[in-house]
């Protein structure tokens, strides 16, 4: 009989546990410590314990392998993107040169004024510069000198060589 307890009390707290957490965090528990007290309470024999135990394992285990990615893909926390995001693709006019040791710097990008920092410590970038914006760290810039590559295109002459 006291097997018979201790599963369901086992039992009750997982579902405790699951209806006070958010997510699916116990529920795999509890249905493994079901089974374990119909076992018990089909054979309550102390020397069945092990037993017990294997069934509580076993069906935890297998319900938690096959329902799980399930869970997880229904239950998927969706990221928010904000307007701010946009002007990681964006290129910027630097208005105010961007010094890292003064603390100053202001990038125009996406119609609106930015703070900035450069991505090099100790690299200053000029007034009218175009910059590559890397990321967002608070309310600041994060940004790099905008590279242009220059590419060769052909003429479409050839030289024969007659």
């Amino acid at each position: 009989m006291n097997l018979i307890i201790f599963w369901a009390v086992l039992l009750v707290a997982f579902v405790v546990v699951e209806f006070a957490t958010a997510g699916l965090t116990s529920i795999w528990f509890a249905l493994g410590a079901a089974g374990a007290l119909i076992s018990a309470a089909i054979a309550p024999m102390p020397q069945l314990l092990w037993l017990q135990v294997v069934i509580f394992l076993l069906i935890s285990g297998v319900t938690m392998y096959f329902t799980r990615p399930l869970a997880r893909k229904y239950a998927k926390v969706k990221e928010t993107h904000t307007n701010a995001d946009r002007v990681l693709t964006m290129i910027g006019v630097v208005k105010e040169p961007i010094c890292n040791l003064e603390g100053r710097g202001v990038v125009y990008v996406g119609g609106k004024l930015w703070t900035a920092r450069s991505a090099q410590d100790e690299e200053q970038i000029q007034q009218d510069a175009q910059v590559d914006i890397l990321r967002i760290e608070g309310v600041k810039l994060i940004v790099k000198p905008h590279v242009v590559e220059e590419t060769v295109e052909e003429a479409g002459t050839s030289i024969n060589p007659e």
